[in-house]
């Protein structure tokens, strides 16, 4: 394989195969210049990277040792979640990694907002966010906040899902804090986290939101709705409320199934009955 880039000098970008892989090592690039032939016997790390100008702009400014810690990262949460990340990850999490130690020694620290709906959203991969930011703390004796967890969850799941978007799955779980936040203004009253029926609606809400995307198709009899209607007026108004937002500010159009659903699930909250 010869150097294509030299990053630094312990790390290169090579041609092999006619293939762009990363090549990490102790002086692995030390007095190396284009073209040159590099030792294999000094390669320590190697990751096969696409062609990307973005990415190369932002390989140089991250450390030789965060790549690595990077890729076992990934490792690790390929073999938890049993599926093959999306190779362009690689460059998303060492980038946000990157900037979370930089904002730690410059005494910044940004709280995560949907870290209670990543939590239940997301456990697979939040519980491997817990697991990186202590093999982070392991390998740098940096010690990350457990809001890094949920932002390191949301760049796992991301790339763990076909054409995955950050930005929509950002908005999805934005916007499940938005309705999590209406029922609690509605009623005056502080959900229980950890509780299964605030567990249960975050989920249906994930895949309310999920169906309303893929155009699914999901029925409720007629007669069930009117009974959730007249049997749980205060829930219902509250969905009808949390319908009108979603109209209005996401163009998101509820059906009444959907309604009918997200009542019986606040009733089943504010009766703290599961």
């Amino acid at each position: 394989m010869r150097i294509k880039k030299i990053l630094n000098n312990n790390a290169a970008i090579v041609i092999e195969d006619k293939q762009e892989k990363i090549v990490i090592g102790p002086g692995i690039a030390f007095n190396k210049g284009k073209n040159d032939l590099i030792n294999r016997n000094k390669i320590d790390k190697l990751f096969v990277i696409k062609n990307d100008d973005h990415f190369e702009q932002l390989l140089p400014q991250i450390p030789v040792e965060l790549m690595a810690i990077t890729q076992e990262i990934i490792q690790y949460a390929e073999d938890r979640l049993e599926v093959k990340l999306n190779p362009h990850i690689f460059i998303a999490l060492a980038d946000h990694l990157s900037f979370a130690i930089e904002r730690h020694e410059d005494g910044i620290y940004i709280k995560n907002k949907l870290l209670s709906e990543i939590k239940i959203l997301y456990k697979k991969e939040f519980d491997i966010g817990i697991w990186a930011i202590n093999y982070v703390k392991e390998k740098t004796g940096i010690h990350m906040p457990v809001d890094e967890a949920a932002f390191i969850a949301l760049h796992l799941h991301t790339a763990s899902v076909p054409s995955g978007s950050l930005q929509v799955t950002l908005r999805q779980t934005s916007i499940i804090n938005e309705i999590i936040h209406i029922i609690q203004d509605y009623f005056s009253i502080s959900l229980e986290e950890n509780g299964l029926s605030y567990e249960r609606l975050i989920t249906h809400l994930r895949y309310t939101l999920y169906r309303i995307t893929e155009t699914s198709d999901r029925t409720m009899d007629e007669e069930m709705l009117i009974m959730i209607r007249n049997k749980f007026p205060s829930s219902y108004n509250c969905a009808k409320t949390i319908a009108k937002h979603l109209s209005r500010q996401h163009d998101i159009q509820l059906p009444p199934e959907e309604i009918g659903y997200i009542t019986i699930h606040i009733e089943r909250l504010r009766s703290r009955k599961g």
